[in-house]
């Protein structure tokens, strides 16, 4: 699976409560030899995939036009809403 992704250049609660009223979330990839990146995803993209038992094993994310391979480590949700609050990634 395939995701376009941004690198979040504005962070903290703030920036982040921003993304979500536009139909996006915050993440991050982690892992490897690189540093830690800030992403954003768009929400309407990933909610449906969910469901889907190949979106937990690998992810191809496209940031800025690199590819990078990542798999899911950890996903926050609302507490009764179907949305994703936040999501951790692990580069493969």
């Amino acid at each position: 699976m395939k995701f376009e992704a941004k690198i979040r250049t504005d962070l903290g609660k703030g920036a982040s409560r921003r993304l979500r009223h536009a139909d996006k979330f915050p993440a991050v990839i982690y892992g490897g030899n690189e540093n830690a990146i800030s992403i954003e995803l768009k929400h309407s993209d990933i909610i449906n995939k969910l469901d889907d038992p190949k979106f937990y094993e690998a992810i191809t994310l496209i940031i800025d036009g690199k590819e990078e391979n990542v798999k899911l480590k950890d996903i926050q949700r609302h507490a009764f809403k179907p949305k994703v609050m936040h999501m951790d990634f692990i580069r493969v």
